[in-house]
């Protein structure tokens, strides 16, 4: 351990320990809560169609539609998702330092959960929403147990996520910067219009939306990212009408509810959490 800021320590090393003797230095004990450890942090997905889908048999999907963390699964439940035209078809239950989801439907813009919806009208649309973490060790779980249930041919893929202004690099400060704003990253194979300006290098995503991205440039499938930077961790109305432009997409057009019921949603979600924050206050 270092006793003064910028004093070179040498770090303990593992080279030359072959795996036999790694191996020997696990107890039964050990072994046992490793075990344990990884089956509680199993990622679960639980389809809900008869019959449910299988890897052989997958679930026919032309556009998903996936939204990561609070504000953008608010957009989502205000000027897209309603009980009248969707079904939930699924959900993911996960455990991890950071969260453990819900498995009800009725929940609050502040619980931890994923759940899977299908469009009435047309059952090859699903959007996900997703206000839960994935940790780094569970994504690759969560994408094969998802994507290993949905078709990939001819599938549309499209993410809306936020993170933090702080993460955006650019050469001037950041507290100029018009908070919020929308940045996209795309994969190759996507050729519809963009509505919003491209990420610049050396920016980076991360998390779930970036391992959702990476998955499909590696299979070939269309997909966007936006991702909105924004300087408030909270729900919060501009960050959340900060997607709108994102509605206008070829993927989204006719996914849109009317605007004035959209408004009104998206003020009752707003209550319900300024309700739900004053009970811990």
């Amino acid at each position: 351990m270092a006793t003064f800021f910028g004093e070179v320590v040498t770090a303990l090393s593992r080279a030359g320990v072959d795996e036999e003797e790694a191996e020997r230095e696990e107890t039964p004990e050990d072994l046992e809560i490793r075990r344990e450890l990884e089956k509680k942090r199993e990622v679960r997905v639980r389809w809900s169609p008869r019959p449910e889908p299988t890897p052989d048999a997958p679930l026919r999907c032309s556009r998903l539609v996936l939204s990561t963390g609070r504000n953008a699964v608010a957009f989502l439940s205000s000027f897209i998702l309603d009980s009248v035209r969707w079904e939930v078809v699924g959900a993911v239950s996960l455990w991890n330092e950071w969260c453990r989801t819900l498995d009800a439907t009725n929940v609050l813009p502040t619980d931890s959960f994923c759940l899977f919806y299908r469009l009435l009208s047309d059952p090859t649309v699903l959007l996900c929403q997703c206000n839960c973490c994935v940790a780094e060790d569970q994504q690759f779980q969560w994408l094969e147990k998802v994507f290993g249930y949905i078709q990939k041919k001819d599938l549309q893929v499209i993410i809306l996520s936020t993170c933090p202004v702080t993460n955006y690099k650019t050469p001037e400060s950041t507290l100029t910067l018009p908070s919020p704003f929308l940045k996209a990253l795309k994969t190759k194979e996507f050729k519809d219009t963009i509505c919003c300006p491209l990420l610049e290098q050396p920016n980076i995503v991360q998390d779930l939306p970036a391992a959702v991205l990476s998955y499909c440039q590696v299979w070939q499938i269309p997909a966007v990212l936006y991702q909105c930077y924004t300087d408030v961790i909270k729900l919060d109305t501009v960050t959340i009408e900060t997607f709108k432009p994102v509605l206008s997409s070829k993927i989204m057009a006719s996914l849109v509810k009317d605007v004035p019921e959209s408004t009104e949603m998206l003020k009752k979600l707003l209550a319900t959490n300024e309700i739900h924050n004053n009970i811990y206050t």
